[in-house]
């Protein structure tokens, strides 16, 4: 899809979106394997709009996951994978543990739930940090773009 397929009424990605796809690949990260949902929309309008960064839309976490852990192990080059929420997560969490232990350089986004949205406790609601923790070796949960941005080793891969 291009930014002229997105169509009215698409979501305008905000300018952390943006900056970090730039980031990203900045850093040689230029694949991004995607099972997004509605939290991740504005990642998503961005990947329209960014040129340069791949984007491969898998129909289920475990094949985002394996496929970012393959990329990156074909590749000798770094992937990315979307995630929507912790159960996303929790879908792709064998792949991602099998990439931590090959060292296969993978950055993993997972989306949350908007920060008001939080005490209402939807159903997807889940310990994001909790569950990437164990096949992660860094985990970072930013609370605006330039906290994420600022981290370093957060996604300083490549």
């Amino acid at each position: 899809m291009t930014s002229e397929g997105a169509g009215p009424g698409a979501p305008t990605a905000p300018p952390g979106a943006e900056r970090l796809l730039r980031h990203l690949l900045d850093r040689g990260v230029d694949t991004c394997f995607t099972n997004p949902g509605t939290s991740e929309m504005h990642f998503v309008a961005a990947l329209d709009r960014v040129a340069g960064m791949r984007s491969v839309l898998c129909l289920f976490e475990g094949v985002a996951t394996g496929a970012a852990d393959g990329y990156g192990r074909m590749a000798e080059q770094p992937a990315a994978c979307l995630l929507h929420l912790g159960p996303g997560l929790g879908n792709g969490l064998a792949n991602l543990h099998n990439a931590r232990r090959a060292h296969t350089p993978l950055l993993c986004l997972v989306g949350d739930h908007a920060r008001a949205h939080r005490p209402l406790d939807a159903p997807l609601t889940s310990d994001i940090e909790g569950l990437a923790r164990p096949v992660s070796t860094l985990v970072v949960s930013p609370q605006d773009p330039a906290q994420l941005l600022a981290h370093r080793g957060a996604v300083g891969v490549g």
